[in-house]
């Protein structure tokens, strides 16, 4: 008996762990019930040839401020509003996919999550998945009554400039640049970076590792491997960045959700903001 509470618990641990990765067969439940909000994180023109039937459409990018440095978030109170306005609350079960990537879908859940929301997901393998599993998708566009979001910002997931100048250079902190290693490395072109490089004492490990090529996340052992090679490990905080924050999302999903880190922020600014102030260092 005892043997088999013990093979319960460890196995009620593993779905507790994945439970912001939802696969696609859970996902046609979930959505036969009625009780999910799916979004699509891909282009507009994508969402309007076909998407998972049921699903609404957000783009990350509306959710930016118009000026200043590209891709910082606009206020929380503006964003809710856009969410609200889409049907989502901040307790709503929402199930976010893209075109596989994971980036755009990673960006907006760690959006959700930094305003509040409760119950946020990721579709595991994205439109794939859900065409493996013979998945509605339509042209439809859903109708759903707008509601109130309130805002409540998670101040412990996010991270500003000044928060990262006063960390970086402490031993319990790992600055974490998720992009390549040509970005890191300053070899890439960007056209909104002038000073090509990385912020000083940040490691490289791409937002690769956590992926899978068909666009299903790797394991909770294969994630940790690569996280603890890298010096990426429980008992430190981790800032994520990448030149917009964009690909620092799924990698937050992957650390903060699959391997349960406790402490992690994502810096909202990003290389773009860090490079732009002449006063910051580069490496």
């Amino acid at each position: 008996m005892k043997k088999i509470i013990g093979i319960l618990i460890i196995l009620l641990a593993v779905q507790l762990v994945f439970a912001q990765v939802v696969s696609a067969k859970e996902l046609k439940a979930l959505a036969k019930s009625g009780d999910v909000i799916i979004v699509s994180a891909r282009s507009a023109s994508d969402y309007s040839k076909k998407h998972i039937k049921g699903a609404i459409h957000i783009d990350h990018k509306s959710l930016y401020k118009a000026e200043g440095v590209p891709s910082m978030l606009k206020s929380a109170d503006e964003i809710a509003k856009i969410f609200g306005d889409k049907g989502i609350s901040a307790d709503s079960k929402i199930v976010i996919y893209d075109s596989g990537s994971n980036k755009a879908a990673g960006r907006l859940y760690w959006i959700l999550k930094y305003l509040g929301a409760t119950d946020v997901n990721i579709l595991d393998g994205h439109l794939k998945g859900w065409a493996k599993v013979r998945g509605a998708q339509t042209a439809k566009v859903p109708e759903l009554a707008a509601v109130t979001f309130i805002p409540n910002p998670q101040a412990d997931l996010f991270a500003d400039m000044a928060y990262v100048k006063a960390h970086k250079g402490d031993a319990n902190v790992v600055l974490l640049d998720v992009r390549s290693a040509d970005e890191f490395g300053g070899t890439d072109t960007d056209k909104n970076i002038k000073r090509y490089g990385h912020i000083p004492g940040a490691v490289n490990l791409e937002f690769k590792a956590v992926v899978n090529d068909d666009g299903t996340i790797k394991s909770k052992d294969e994630i940790e491997a690569v996280m603890k090679a890298a010096g990426v490990t429980s008992d430190k905080e981790t800032i994520l960045y990448c030149a917009s924050s964009v690909r620092a999302g799924i990698v937050f999903v992957a650390l903060k959700d699959i391997l349960s880190y406790p402490n992690v922020k994502v810096y909202d600014g990003a290389y773009y903001e860090w490079q732009s102030v002449a006063d910051n260092a580069v490496e």
